[in-house]
């Protein structure tokens, strides 16, 4: 579950700073024609800009970030067998995936978890956690390690960078619109903008935000099947499904929530929550797997 709540809390934080430098630069001025309306090509423009710019950033920096939200230690040399199985069976998935050696990385956590990221497919990280080598076989990891170099392989975390660009440029424009109006309608201000612009525009940007990652969350969940799909297809159909059933039958991730979306094991939400899930109920991903024979 680590790789995109760890990716959207970095992308709020760059959107926050970038915003703020802007307005501070006086570049924000240029949406205000004439003190009474917005120039809409101007605000598309900069929305953009701070959108994808947000958006791109937090993928530049989502393996030095996961690196450090976790603790995860690349193997460089490794020092056991079990390092030396990992780093030997993610550099054959890898071969046969068609993309270059991901860094192989481990960090200590009890669940039963493991992830992937970065911003190139052929320089990506693939880390699992200390729980996942102490409760599951080989065949069993060796699916989990297939899932997460498929993720690598599919290019999700760039696809995911440009859904969260687009959904950010639309936030950023929709909240400065309501603010104008707020501020123009509301609080009769005639004359550049007032702090009923600021206020509104930035209650409504973390609103129209929440509603918005609802979009990346339908995307994190239809990747995990098609990262299954990819892991049965390097490992094996059964060693997949079984894999699954051991993350069903474990505990519930402790993995950080800014990185939840990241791992394979995504946490079990119900009714309208099933929304902003990250990945979709095991249940309908073992059957998934399952039908696909």
């Amino acid at each position: 579950m680590k790789r995109v709540f760890l990716f959207l809390a970095t992308n709020i934080a760059i959107l926050v700073v970038l915003s703020i430098t802007l307005r501070l630069l006086g570049v924000e001025r240029i949406l205000d024609e004439s003190g009474t309306g917005l120039n809409f090509n101007a605000l598309l423009i900069f929305a953009a800009v701070i959108g994808f710019g947000g958006a791109f950033i937090s993928l530049a920096l989502s393996k030095w970030t996961a690196k450090r939200m976790t603790g995860a230690v690349v193997i460089e040399q490794p020092r056991n067998p079990t390092e030396a199985w990992l780093v030997d069976t993610v550099r054959h998935q890898a071969r046969a995936a068609g993309i270059q050696m991901p860094e192989v990385a481990v960090y200590d956590s009890p669940d039963i978890n493991a992830f992937a990221t970065g911003m190139n497919k052929n320089k990506a990280l693939v880390a699992v956690s200390t729980g996942l080598l102490r409760s599951m076989d080989r065949h069993e990891a060796e699916a989990v390690l297939g899932h997460e170099v498929s993720h690598v392989a599919n290019g999700d975390m760039v696809t995911l960078a440009l859904i969260q660009g687009v959904v950010n440029t639309f936030v950023i424009f929709i909240a400065r619109v309501i603010g104008h109006l707020v501020d123009r309608v509301v609080f009769k201000n005639e004359e550049g903008h007032g702090p009923a612009f600021w206020v509104t525009t930035i209650v409504a940007e973390l609103l129209l935000a929440i509603l918005a990652s609802m979009i990346v969350m339908w995307f994190s969940r239809y990747r995990e099947f098609r990262a299954d799909a990819g892991g049965a297809k390097l490992a094996g159909r059964e060693k997949m499904i079984a894999a699954l059933e051991r993350l069903k039958a474990s505990h519930e991730s402790h993995l950080p929530d800014q990185m939840a979306a990241f791992g394979i094991n995504g946490r079990v939400t119900r009714s309208f929550a099933r929304l902003f899930m990250s990945h979709p109920p095991l249940d309908e991903r073992i059957a998934a797997l399952k039908m696909a024979a």
